[in-house]
């Protein structure tokens, strides 16, 4: 499973998996995108959403995940997964598109992205 090479802290388990998958695609303003290759193996994904904010007077999107698998990387899967989330964030009025990432900094920064906040995180 990509998720996998994904995860950081947690280690995804199928069930939990299909379940929040098959939610998210009832989800409105959800965005999910999956690249394969000509033989139809998954290569990549994006997680991606759109919600009413108030600072920035209206929706803003916020991408949760995205993924690349490795032996692909650098041939333009993540770009093209990444200008497809932005298409669809101004589709859905987003005033900016947004993401926390700590490996990939010079890849958003190629694409324009610019580093605007601290992340936070804590456990429950």
């Amino acid at each position: 499973m990509l998720v996998q090479d994904f995860a950081g802290t947690f280690a995804p388990k199928q069930e939990p998996f299909d379940r929040t998958f098959r939610s998210l695609l009832q989800t409105p303003q959800t965005l999910i995108l999956v690249a394969e290759q000509r033989d139809g193996s998954v290569v990549g994904y994006l997680l991606a959403h759109c919600r009413a904010t108030f600072l920035a007077n209206g929706p803003t999107a916020w991408v949760e995940e995205v993924m690349v698998a490795e032996q692909v990387r650098r041939q333009g899967v993540g770009q093209a997964l990444m200008t497809e989330s932005e298409t669809w964030a101004r589709e859905q009025g987003a005033a900016y598109i947004s993401l926390a990432s700590r490996r990939a900094g010079e890849f958003y920064r190629a694409l324009t992205y610019e580093d605007a906040a601290t992340f936070f995180k804590k456990s429950l």
